[in-house]
């Protein structure tokens, strides 16, 4: 079992433009490309959970999004960073396509992407964390049962709180949700450890 970083993609990891599956349009968040590189590089796998609602909405064909994934996979790459998954939800309950115009489990907040991914990578919830830019993926996180943060960067506006939407921390972005992670981590194998035996000054 390994630990893992859920990650948002729209407003989190990349720059948001709304319903964008130009390859040539996206552009890292900043601080993005390191912040993943590090978390990389202490074993995390690093898997995207997105809803698309495009989809649904007739906006782009759900073919559209493997040029997305692979563009993000080579913007990582440039900074060290491997991509372990990128899980897609194509629904939406008010789509204009019927196939797509439903309720689904994986649309955040639902926890279906994240429990998908966590299945099919052998990941261990209880050092795993969920990133997002607002409360529905915090949720989701939550409801998974992952350790959750909240980026404050201005696009979450709705602010419908409850005990499932409260994130164990908030930060302005990646960079410091790697710092916390990290730490936690730290902190973790320190406790895990025990106490240091005392020395003996003779």
């Amino acid at each position: 079992m390994v630990a893992a970083v859920f990650l948002d993609k729209d407003g989190t990891l990349v720059v948001d433009v709304p319903y964008n599956v130009d390859p040539d349009r996206m552009a890292l968040m900043p601080g993005a490309g390191e912040a993943l590189r590090r978390l990389s590089d202490a074993g995390y796998e690093l898997i995207v959970v997105s809803n698309q609602s495009g989809v649904a909405r007739g906006l782009f064909a759900e073919s559209a999004l493997s040029a997305v994934e692979q563009r993000l996979r080579e913007m990582l790459a440039e900074y060290g960073a491997a991509l372990s998954g990128f899980y897609y939800c194509p629904h939406h309950p008010a789509g204009a396509v019927s196939e797509y115009a439903v309720e689904c489990d994986c649309r955040k907040p639902a926890p279906g992407l994240i429990l998908r991914a966590a299945a099919e990578h052998g990941i261990d919830f209880s050092g795993s964390w969920m990133i997002g830019d607002i409360l529905n993926d915090v949720e989701a996180g939550r409801r998974a049962g992952c350790r959750t943060i909240l980026l404050d960067n201005g696009n979450e506006t709705e602010w419908e709180l409850s005990r499932e939407r409260l994130p164990d921390c908030v930060v302005s972005d990646l960079r410091h949700a790697a710092d916390r992670i990290l730490r936690s981590r730290s902190a973790a194998n320190l406790s895990s450890h025990g106490k240091l035996p005392e020395l003996s000054l003779g």
